[in-house]
């Protein structure tokens, strides 16, 4: 029999549904019908078991990263990153410990690999009630750190990119410390998903104790070699800064969500959720100094509640809104657009 994602399966569409019906529960059952037809026609397409094993895994993973972040969706979250090979008597190992504290006091949640240097620090300094810890299963260096080895908010991973999946996708700021292969690829990824517009708009911070240079050496190679061999745009340069102090680090991750608080795309528009109303006269400064952020023939519109197509949010929707004819090319200006408006 062959399926199809469309209602034509006859018995096999009712036996889904009435699968459905029978375990309950389910509030989205358009969804769920359709991750039982891609398991069936995996089942069916692909005789390799290492193909299948590596869908169910990702299926299991991902399954129980959304149960472990679900009920903890309200508060925000910073990921941090950094060497797994940080002694404690570095000076990036206390800034760690620092940033988890101040963080922690501010009302954020962290979240880290879970395992030693960098990560652990940053969890010694959140406590383990306000951390998360996602750990990855490798034969060497990896081991769930003693704040959150035992923790209800801990994940085991057999795979990297579910891993970083969780780290990107829960995050509301991102803070990056020296470190090897694996952070240059946690910072590679965060930049190109801001850049793409495949991550909303968030503060990504590389903090480096002061008098090192760990993250200007990468920048200097990053404008010069990425941004100036035109393999980057020099607005991409705005999508990250340097620091060497953790109270403005913190500073800046709260600046952002001072008047923002979130966007979502209505059909071609872009609309910018804010804490507060925008000044009377902020239209006019918009077009002339963001106007390049545009569709063609577009514009700014202040909204004063939620449009229609938002009455799935109701706990936001008092909240007002910019509505943006938005060029979907300009995701660097955007996140330049949000620093203009918290700064209003």
């Amino acid at each position: 029999m062959t399926l199809h994602f469309t209602p034509t399966n006859g018995p096999a569409d009712d036996a889904i549904a009435s699968l459905i019906q029978m375990v309950g529960g389910i509030r989205r059952p358009d969804i769920v019908r359709e991750l039982i037809l891609a398991a069936l026609k995996a089942g069916q397409e692909d005789d390799e078991k290492a193909d299948l094993k590596l869908m169910n895994t990702t299926l299991k993973e991902m399954r129980f990263t959304a149960k472990i972040f679900g009920p903890y969706r309200h508060i925000r979250k910073v990921s941090v990153f950094g060497s797994a090979r940080t002694p404690q008597e570095d000076p990036s190992y206390a800034m760690a410990q620092k940033l988890g504290a101040l963080l922690a006091a501010r009302g954020y949640m962290v979240i880290t690999g879970g395992g030693p240097g960098i990560m652990q620090a940053v969890n010694e300094g959140a406590g383990p009630e306000h951390s998360f810890g996602i750990n990855i299963r490798l034969p060497f260096e990896q081991k769930p750190n003693p704040i959150v080895d035992g923790n209800p908010r801990s994940i085991n991973y057999k795979y990297f990119f579910n891993r970083k999946v969780a780290f990107l996708k829960e995050a509301d700021a991102v803070v990056l410390f020296p470190g090897g292969f694996g952070t240059m690829d946690e910072a590679m990824e965060t930049l190109t998903l801001a850049q793409t517009g495949k991550h909303n708009p968030l503060p990504v911070i590389m903090l480096e104790p002061p008098g090192q240079t760990y993250w200007r050496h990468w920048a200097g190679f990053v404008e010069s070699d990425l941004a100036g061999d035109g393999y980057i745009g020099r607005e991409d340069l705005g999508l990250f800064e340097i620091m060497d102090s953790v109270e403005r680090a913190v500073t800046q991750i709260d600046r952002f969500y001072r008047r923002y608080h979130s966007l979502r795309f209505v059909a071609d528009r872009l609309v910018i959720r804010l804490r507060s109303a925008l000044p009377s006269d902020v239209i006019e400064r918009l077009t002339a100094d963001f106007g390049d952020v545009l569709r063609p023939g577009g514009a700014f519109a202040h909204q004063a509640s939620a449009l229609p197509e938002e009455a799935d949010e109701p706990a936001i929707a008092a909240l007002p809104r910019l509505v943006v004819d938005f060029d979907r090319t300009r995701f660097a200006r955007l996140k330049a657009l949000i620093d203009f408006i918290n700064r209003l």
